[in-house]
């Protein structure tokens, strides 16, 4: 197979990206009748009745989608106080964040991340063939100081999660423009907010207020999390005008489907359901921490709607014996966390389920 040695470099090393346990597969290898899945991150109040009924409703799935999703940049637009020209939308945000490291990383730049960060960063980074530096973290989240150590000429993109996925530390506002008061203004810094709704720390990003003062931000959203549209592939991005319509020229036309267009309007017009998720996740979240608390176990104070426990043991040898026991959690090896596994908040039932297994395995 002489094509394998034309294979654009760093292509070679990137292995294949691993989701989580789907329940039928946990179910059918080890003969349950229960599975309580926590694994990705998923809202699991499921999305609003509103997007239901719109999914119900859509009737035109044999035309193309509106290939500048007009309606739905409009209302998100209306949501965040932007333009719908400072707006792209992506398959994901996964998606943009694939088409701004197309449109800027090469064999002869280089990008910046976190240790223990999202792992599509350095996915994107050696898919482009371009230098990467993984800084060393700071209490298991992004040291900003140490970035600007290793920002040189070749610097393009630097890549800021926040919350960050899977150790759910966060930045401040005043961190964040601290930082960017430091960077050169031809370097793109995107700023990851897929967990942004989660967050209910008081000197958190004000969004607004960075756009407006840094013209090199790229801020990225998901509806694959509080709205809990995982399924249907839809976020966005938030930029300079500019910088939004360069990243259209490399934006795959229809990326976002119709109907996820007509889920994504429905949720953000449903500002009561969000604030019950809002609610929920963080009645949630202190429940959790309260227990392991009780149970003498280490984890990482989170501002998202998971929590990465310390299990004081390899977190790939927990996660297999809580297979067995019905609950689907998320060995984070992959981000050089050996010992620890993360946990998505549940519902009530499916977290105290997930104790009770816990303490069974530990």
């Amino acid at each position: 197979m002489d094509f394998l040695k034309y294979i654009n470099p760093g292509i070679d090393s990137i292995k294949p990206y691993e989701p989580g346990k789907s329940t039928d597969d946990v179910m059918e290898k080890y003969n349950l009748n229960k599975i309580v899945k926590l694994s990705s991150n998923e809202n699991s109040l499921g999305p609003s009745p509103k997007v239901k009924r719109a999914i119900n409703e859509f009737k035109d799935v044999h035309l193309y989608p509106d290939g500048d999703g007009k309606q739905l940049k409009s209302k998100i637009s209306e949501v965040e106080l932007l333009s719908d020209k400072n707006i792209i939308l992506g398959n994901g945000s996964n998606e943009i964040l694939q088409i701004v490291s197309q449109t800027f990383l090469s064999e002869r730049s280089e990008c910046i991340f976190s240790k223990h960060a999202f792992v599509v960063y350095k996915l994107a980074a050696k898919v482009r063939g371009c230098n990467f530096h993984e800084v060393e973290a700071k209490s298991w989240g992004h040291d900003l100081d140490k970035f600007i150590e290793h920002i040189n000429e070749n610097t393009r993109i630097i890549f800021i999660a926040n919350p960050n996925n899977p150790t759910g530390t966060y930045l401040t506002h005043y961190e964040i423009d601290k930082f960017l008061q430091k960077v050169s203004s031809d370097i793109i810094v995107v700023i990851d907010l897929a967990y942004y709704e989660y967050v209910t720390a008081d000197d958190y990003i004000n969004i607004l207020e960075i756009l407006n003062n840094y013209k090199n931000v790229l801020i990225t959203k998901s509806f694959s999390k509080i709205h809990g549209l995982s399924a249907l592939r839809v976020g966005y991005g938030m930029g300079n005008k500019k910088l939004i319509e360069i990243m259209n020229r490399v934006r795959q036309p229809f990326n976002v489907n119709s109907i996820a267009q007509k889920a994504a309007i429905a949720s953000l017009d449903d500002t009561i359901y969000l604030q019950k998720s809002i609610k929920h996740n963080t009645n949630e979240r202190e429940f959790l921490c309260k227990c392991l608390k009780e149970m003498s176990i280490n984890f990482i104070p989170s501002q998202g709607n998971f929590i990465c426990i310390d299990v004081n043991q390899t977190g790939r040898k927990v996660f297999e014996l809580l297979l067995k026991k019905g609950v689907i959690v998320r060995p984070i090896e992959l981000y050089k966390m050996p010992n620890f596994i993360r946990v998505t908040i549940g519902q009530r039932s499916e977290n105290e389920f997930f104790i009770q297994k816990l303490k069974e395995c530990l």
